[in-house]
């Protein structure tokens, strides 16, 4: 990714149960200005959300731990 710009969305989805991660994580990209970032943290990693991403244009970055992962998402 490159330096980062523009103002920084947090989204947790921990305790959400499928689907209602990737339909946050899209209504939340949709509503977001263009320079803006999304940072989600979530339980597992979303592998269905990344072709979606891809498909969409943005770029992530994914950081996992044991118990979470955090995805950087931008345009």
């Amino acid at each position: 990714m490159s330096p980062e710009t523009g103002e920084t969305f947090q989204l947790d989805v921990r305790r959400l149960e499928p689907p209602e991660p990737l339909e946050r994580i899209l209504d939340t990209l949709a509503d977001m200005p263009r320079d803006a970032r999304l940072r989600v943290v979530h339980r597992r990693e979303p592998f269905p959300l990344y072709d979606l991403l891809r498909r969409l244009g943005y770029q992530w970055h994914t950081e996992g731990a044991d118990e979470y992962f955090e995805i950087l998402i931008r345009s």
